[in-house]
C-alpha cells in the first residue's frame, strides 16, 4: 500500500512539473532550471557567471566562474551547478598536467567534494556524506588547507552525531577547533562552540550547553557574522522550549528569525518558522501552529530538504488530527510517510506511521490502523535499540570528553603562561628596540646636523680658497708686471749707461787730444 502511494504521489509531481518552463540548457548549462523560482540575487548572479563561463576557454577559470555560483547561490539548485562542476574538475584533472594547474583544480576538488558530502548530508545520506567529506579532508591535508580541513573536520563530526556516535563526534569537534584556535579563525571557533554546546545539550547538561551557545553569539556578535547569530539564538530557543520556558523560547526565536529573513537565510527562517510553529501547538494555539508549519514548509520545498519537510508535514498532519480534519490529517501523513521512507529516516517513518494509524483508527479503518501501528512498534523498537546503543556512547564520551576537556584546560593554562611570558618578553624587546631607534635617530639627527655644518663650511673653505687662488693670480700677475718693469728699468738704466760710458769716451778722447795739442805747441 505505502509502495502504491509512494508511486502515486510521484506522478502527481511528476504531472505538476511539466506545467513549469525551464531555462535554455545551452546556457544554464543544468537540467530541469525554472528561473521564475529563483531571487533577483540569484539571477543575478548565475547571469554574471555564466556569461563569464562561456567567454573563456580556459578550465581554471570557468571553474571558478561556477564556484561562485556553488557558494553564493541561495536556492537549492546550486546542488546542479556543484554536480557539474565536480565532473568539470575531474575532467580538467586527466588533461592537464602543469604542476600549478594541477594543484589549482585539487583544492577546487577538495572544496566541490566537501560541498557535495553536505547535499548528501542534507538529503539525510549519511553514508555517501561522509565518504565525500573523507575524500575532501584526504586532498585538504596533502595540501595543508588548514581552514578547509578544519571544516571538513567538523562535518564529520556532525556525520557521527548525527549518527549517535557521540565519542566519535566530540573526537572530530576538538580536532576541528584546536586548529581554529591557531590559526585564530573566529568564525570557525564559534562553529564548534555551538556544536560542544549541542553535545552538553545531548548530555542533558543544560547550564554547560547554555554556556557554550552564549560563547558562540558573543563571537558571532563581535565578528558580525548575522548567520551565525541567528543560528546561535535558535540554538538557545531550543534549550528554552525543552525546559517548558514558552515565552523565553518564543523570544529568542523571533529574534533569529528577523536576522534570517533580513539576509536571505531561507533553511534558517524555515526552521525558525517551524520552531515558532512548535511553541503555538504546545500552546494549543492551533491557527498559530498551522500558519506557521505551513510557511515553513513553503520554504522547505523549494530547497528541497526532504528530511524536515517529512517532519513538518507530520506537524501539519498533527495538528489537523486534533481539530478533527480527518481527510486533510491523513493526507499530509501520507505525504510524511512517503518521503520518511524515501530517505530512509526511522524517526520520520516512526511518527508518520503513529500519525496515520491515530487517523485511521478514528475513521474507523481498524485492519490500516493496525498496519500503521505494526509499523510504529517496528520503527519505535529500532530507535529504542538506536537509543540505548546512544545512551551508551553518551555516557562513554561524557568521560572522554571531560578526561579530554581537563587536558585542554591544562594546556589552555600552560598556553597562557607561555604566551604572557612571550609578551613580556615582547614587552622587554619592544621597550629595548624603541630605546635603541630613539638612540639611532639621536645619533642620525646629529650626524645629519654635522653634515649640514660641515657642507656650510666646506662651501666657505671652497669661497676662501677661490679668494686665496684669485688674489694669487692678482699677486702672481703685478710681480710678473713688476718684474717687467724692473727688467725695463734695468735695461734704461743698462742703455744709459752705455750712453753715459760711450760719451765718457769721447770726453776722454778729446781731453787727451787737447793735451797733445798743447804739447806739441
Amino acid at each position: 500500500m505505502i509502495k502504491l502511494l509512494y508511486i502515486l504521489f510521484i506522478v502527481l509531481l511528476s504531472s505538476q512539473s511539466f506545467s513549469q518552463t525551464f531555462a535554455d540548457k545551452k546556457f544554464y548549462l543544468v537540467d530541469s532550471l525554472i528561473l521564475e523560482v529563483l531571487t533577483n540575487d540569484d539571477r543575478e548572479l548565475i547571469d554574471s557567471c555564466l556569461t563569464l563561463y562561456h567567454q573563456t576557454k580556459e578550465d581554471t577559470s570557468r571553474i571558478n566562474a561556477l564556484n561562485s555560483i556553488c557558494e553564493n547561490m541561495m536556492h537549492d539548485d546550486w546542488e546542479k551547478y556543484q554536480f557539474f562542476q565536480y565532473e568539470l574538475i575531474n575532467k580538467a584533472l586527466k588533461t592537464h598536467h602543469s604542476n600549478l594547474i594541477t594543484q589549482h583544480l585539487k583544492k577546487a576538488l577538495a572544496s566541490a567534494l566537501n560541498n557535495i558530502g553536505l547535499i548528501y548530508s542534507n538529503k539525510g545520506n549519511l553514508s555517501q556524506a561522509l565518504m565525500y567529506y573523507q575524500k575532501s579532508l584526504k586532498i585538504q591535508q596533502e595540501f595543508g588547507e588548514n581552514k578547509g580541513i578544519s571544516t571538513t573536520l567538523n562535518n564529520i563530526g556532525l556525520i557521527y552525531k548525527n549518527q549517535g556516535d557521540i565519542p566519535k563526534a566530540l573526537d572530530y569537534y576538538h580536532k576541528a577547533l584546536k586548529i581554529r584556535e591557531e590559526i585564530g579563525d573566529k568564525y570557525g571557533i564559534a562553529q564548534s562552540f555551538n556544536n560542544i554546546g549541542f553535545i552538553y545539550n545531548n548530555l542533558n547538561n543544560i547550564p554547560k550547553a547554555l554556556e557554550y551557545f552564549h560563547k558562540a553569539l558573543k563571537i558571532q556578535e563581535e565578528i558580525g557574522d548575522k548567520q551565525g547569530v541567528a543560528r546561535s539564538l535558535n540554538n538557545i530557543g531550543a534549550i528554552y522550549k525543552n525546559q517548558g520556558e514558552n515565552e523565553k523560547a518564543i523570544e529568542y526565536y523571533q529574534q533569529s528569525l528577523a536576522i534570517q529573513e533580513q539576509i536571505g537565510d531561507k533553511q534558517g527562517t524555515a526552521i525558525s518558522f517551524n520552531n515558532i510553529g512548535v511553541i503555538y501547538n504546545n500552546q494549543k494555539d492551533f491557527a498559530k501552529a498551522f500558519e506557521y508549519y505551513s510557511k515553513s514548509l513553503q520554504i522547505l520545498e523549494k530547497i528541497g530538504d526532504k528530511q524536515a519537510i517529512s517532519y513538518t508535514l507530520n506537524n501539519i498532519g498533527s495538528i489537523e488530527l486534533k481539530q478533527n480534519k480527518l481527510e486533510s490529517a491523513i493526507t499530509y501523513g501520507i505525504r510524511s510517510m512517503v518521503i520518511s521512507h524515501e530517505i530512509g529516516y526511522p524517526a520520520n517513518i516512526r511518527s508518520a506511521a503513529e500519525l496515520l494509524s491515530q487517523i485511521y483508527e478514528k475513521q474507523g479503518k481498524g485492519q490500516k490502523a493496525l498496519e500503521m501501528y505494526k509499523l510504529f512498534v517496528q520503527m519505535k523498537d529500532s530507535i529504542n535499540n538506536e537509543e540505548t546503543e546512544k545512551a551508551s556512547a553518551q555516557q562513554q564520551a561524557k568521560y572522554e570528553y571531560e578526561k579530554q576537556k581537563a587536558i585542554d584546560d591544562a594546556e589552555y593554562e600552560k598556553q597562557i603562561a607561555i604566551e604572557q611570558e612571550a609578551k613580556a618578553k615582547q614587552k622587554v624587546i619592544t621597550y629595548a628596540t624603541t630605546g635603541g631607534l630613539g638612540l639611532v635617530a639621536i645619533f642620525l639627527i646629529f650626524v645629519f646636523n654635522r653634515l649640514q655644518v660641515t657642507k656650510k663650511q666646506k662651501v666657505v673653505i671652497e669661497i676662501q680658497k677661490l679668494e686665496v687662488e684669485q688674489q694669487k693670480e692678482v699677486v702672481e700677475k703685478a710681480h710678473l708686471l713688476l718684474e717687467e718693469k724692473n727688467s725695463e728699468i734695468i735695461a734704461s738704466i743698462r742703455y744709459a749707461k752705455r750712453i753715459q760710458d760711450a760719451l765718457m769716451t769721447s770726453q776722454k778722447y778729446i781731453e787727451r787730444n787737447i793735451i797733445r795739442l798743447k804739447t806739441s805747441k
